[in-house]
């Protein structure tokens, strides 16, 4: 065997490795995302689209920023690119003595910041987070008090979030991808056997039954690694040169972290001020395109990211490229029709989903609104999450968190203009928050694109582009499918016209990539004939 043969067989496994790795975990985000929409359907119908909810919604993003800020994307993104180029060259010890080093220092960070945000809740609530909730005395007290109850969950989920590390960068995904699951039980033991009770508080307190679950739910498959130098060790480590370059690699990602929460801050500040409900329409929308994003991006991200920083570390970078330009092709095979799919449907899923109860048919309208213009960002969501993780694997944050800053920069400044511009047509002014978002990931999804290209000197972009226009065919198809089953099934109940959708959308577009030949069609189809003849 020549060289050329073993290198060509090594990138073929790497990619095989990351398509099954992919399916393992998108298993386990479609059981999550199944759980999540459970929960948010009996959120609905509890609660419906109310100041209540707002406020809940409203209190759980500061517990949200400190989480992402601290422990979240920003340390994922730096750790486990160091953490794994430490296991690639049998540097156990020193990559146990990073991870104990990092958990002291989270349990640490997220406790001080979530004590001042504790002390600070009400200056928090009513200048920063939500001032139009702040004038009422009632919700005021209410969003105080909800956010002090949630900050509890900042410091487990920190360290939760630092084991999904440690066991993608073993090649463990199963169980850190049913982490989002666990929590999403906690949260439905806080609605069913909370909530008639305490109300929405119990809704505050099922996220801290869920934070724990999702550390708990991790150890058993962390006491399976091997031993060799595993343990924690009470020191801070900073004068470990790898803490160093982990904290280094972290500051411009946390940066980026930053602006996409202040973005979100901003969103929560607007829809606060807009009519009631406008917060939790917005939440639910973007929550609904986020599942699809999960599923399709983020397993493949997932499972691609140690992949690819193993390649790096030992300098193959034609496998990166190819690994690369196989996930990119993957997230456009799927996104592009999820994302047409959600448009047309928007209406009759929102209703099948969550119409009963409290949550009534205006309430489906003004969630369907806000999900029309956030399911148009789907593939540049899909695509960004997958470039970014690419970066991250180069031990490369500074490129994707400057973008991003750009990028959600031009977001709050489009949520001002796309709100006021919907209001001054008409329109319901949340849905111009929504179409900000979307705009400005695509542009943030191309820019990093082509920087990538220039970066590996090229990323088979022939192939990758002639994926998304076999994709753009078939997306055609599946949407004229769509637009005359919806004239036709107009009048039958959302029941009918959501499920029979999906089946026609899904049959019409597998049918078209399969005539087109796309390679990840006929992937997929032997996959699973494997599957079944076992």
């Amino acid at each position: 065997m020549n060289e050329s043969t073993a290198t060509t067989n090594a990138t073929l496994s790497a990619n095989r490795q990351i398509a099954r790795a992919a399916g393992t975990v998108m298993l386990a985000f479609v059981i999550g995302q199944a759980a999540g929409l459970a929960r948010s359907i009996l959120v609905a119908n509890t609660f419906g689209i109310t100041h209540d909810l707002d406020a809940f919604v409203a209190a759980n993003r500061v517990s949200e920023t400190l989480f992402n800020l601290v422990a979240g994307g920003a340390l994922g993104s730096a750790f486990i690119p160091t953490f794994t180029a430490l296991l690639a060259k049998d540097e156990r010890k020193p990559a146990w003595r990073l991870a104990a080093a990092l958990a002291n220092l989270v349990v640490l960070t997220l406790s001080l910041l979530a004590a001042l945000a504790a002390i600070f809740a009400p200056q928090i609530a009513r200048y920063a987070l939500a001032p139009g909730l702040a004038k009422d005395p009632r919700l005021f007290v209410l969003t105080v008090d909800l956010l002090r109850i949630q900050l509890a969950s900042t410091v487990l989920f920190g360290l939760g979030g630092l084991l999904v590390g440690i066991l993608n960068s073993h090649q463990v995904f199963l169980i850190p991808a049913l982490t989002p699951a666990m929590y999403q039980f906690g949260l439905i033991f806080g609605v069913l056997a909370l909530a008639p009770r305490m109300g929405i508080y119990g809704l505050a307190w099922g996220v801290v039954i869920g934070s724990a679950l999702y550390l708990l739910v991790q150890f058993p498959a962390l006491l399976k690694l091997p031993k060799v130098g595993r343990g924690w060790i009470p020191s801070l480590g900073l004068d470990n040169p790898s803490v160093r370059e982990v904290v280094f690699l972290m500051a411009p990602r946390l940066f980026g972290v930053a602006i996409v929460q202040l973005n979100f801050w901003v969103n929560t500040w607007l829809a606060s001020q807009m009519s009631a409900g406008s917060v939790s329409a917005v939440t639910y929308g973007f929550m609904l395109m986020l599942m699809a994003q999960a599923v399709i991006a983020q397993s493949v991200a997932t499972a691609m990211m140690p992949t690819l920083a193993a390649q790096y570390a030992l300098g193959r970078l034609s496998d990166v490229r190819s690994s690369l330009a196989a996930s990119l092709r993957g997230v456009l095979f799927l996104s592009l029709p999820a994302s047409v799919g959600l448009m047309l449907l928007r209406e009759p899923i929102i209703a099948l989903l969550y119409q009963r109860g409290n949550f009534d048919a205006r309430s489906t309208q003004v969630v369907a609104w806000a999900l029309l213009w956030y399911a148009a960002g789907l593939v540049g969501h899909c695509v960004m999450e997958i470039l970014a993780r690419a970066f991250y694997s180069l031990h490369d944050t500074k490129t994707p968190v400057l973008v991003g800053i750009l990028a959600m920069s031009l977001n709050v400044v489009l949520s001002f203009v796309f709100s006021a511009l919907f209001t001054q047509i008409g329109w319901m002014p949340h849905g111009g928050l929504a179409l900000a978002n979307s705009l400005a990931t695509a542009l943030e999804a191309v820019t990093l694109f082509l920087l990538m290209r220039r970066r590996l000197k090229g990323i088979e972009a022939r192939k990758v582009v002639n994926g998304f226009g076999q994709a753009v065919v078939a997306t055609l198809a599946m949407s004229l499918a769509l637009i005359a089953w919806l004239q036709f099934a107009g009048r039958y109940s959302p029941w009918f016209m959501a499920m029979g959708g999906m089946a026609i959308g899904g049959l019409v577009y597998g049918l078209g990539v399969w005539a087109l030949r796309v390679p990840e069609m006929h992937t997929l189809l032997q996959a699973t004939q494997r599957k079944l003849s076992r």
